[in-house]
């Protein structure tokens, strides 16, 4: 394969499990599987997922969390760096850093993509402390291109309650974010949808909602995303592409009674064509 031919690096930064395919391990998995080559950066360490039940945490040192980004963000090889990614912070004070981080990899690639997933809360509240929601809306959301949030964490950054979906579509263009994609969005009896919100114009795509899920949809949809979106794919496609993916590992954890996303065994979905029960329309107000 040429230089040219080569796809751009990708640095995750997320949280970490020992045991399960969210955070962190499912944003590196997917995008190498993708063919994206992936620097990655931990946030704090667990041993599950967190909706698991409690369980230790080990989070680095503010100091050493600082220095570690601080070397990416000299590092040789930054020019080889497309996109980031964040998600799951293990402390408020990380987020200056991978703003910074975010900051270098522009200067040395102003055509670089930062997706943001605020991962801070769902719909029984936040269940992160109050500083790290408020350090990734202050120092990491402005830096954006796209923005992941769920309709709860939406509500919470934008201090408002978004009772449809034409008030998530005002509340995502506040943000000032290029393409915000809010899942959670009301989508009609027996349906979940994700609302796709750009500058000009607002997309419902909705699937079945099925009774229950694996952990890690968020993670996996966020990464899916950016990969197609890396891959050349407007964002209308892109989420169709990541959404249609989504489902069938949906489908294939349930049949596997799989308690997490079951990324191993289904990835070869990962490039799911458009399908299952996916659908799209237009929503929100118009601009």
């Amino acid at each position: 394969m040429s230089k040219a031919e080569r796809k751009q690096s990708v640095i995750v930064i997320s949280s970490e499990v020992a045991r399960g395919s969210v955070g962190g391990r499912a944003g590196t998995f997917v995008l190498q599987r993708m063919g994206f080559p992936v620097w990655w950066a931990p946030t704090v360490a667990l041993p599950w997922h967190p909706g698991h039940g409690p369980a230790a945490r080990m989070t680095p040192s503010h100091e050493n969390f600082k220095a570690f980004l601080g070397d990416l963000a000299t590092a040789p090889w930054l020019g080889e760096v497309g996109a980031v990614m964040s998600g799951y912070l293990g402390d408020s004070r990380q987020a200056a850093p991978i703003a910074r981080l975010v900051d270098a990899v522009r200067a040395k690639n102003p055509d670089a993509i930062y997706l943001c997933d605020p991962i801070i809360g769902d719909a029984k509240g936040l269940f992160q402390p109050a500083e790290i929601a408020a350090a990734i809306r202050d120092d990491l959301l402005p830096r954006a291109d796209i923005a992941t949030p769920n309709r709860f964490e939406l509500g919470w950054l934008s201090d408002k309650a978004l009772k449809d979906n034409e008030e998530i579509a005002d509340a995502g263009r506040a943000l000032g974010v290029l393409e915000t994609i809010v899942t959670s969005a009301p989508a009609g009896e027996g349906r979940i949808g994700s609302l796709l919100v750009e500058p000009k114009m607002a997309s419902l795509f909705s699937h079945i909602a099925y009774p229950s899920v694996p952990h890690g949809t968020g993670d996996l949809l966020a990464a899916l995303y950016l990969g197609n979106r890396l891959g050349g794919k407007l964002p209308e496609p892109a989420l169709t592409r990541s959404l249609s993916a989504t489902e069938a590992l949906i489908r294939l954890g349930r049949a596997m009674g799989a308690d997490e996303m079951p990324l191993v065994a289904g990835q070869a979905l990962f490039e799911t064509p458009p399908g299952g029960s996916v659908t799209v329309e237009t929503a929100g107000r118009p601009t």
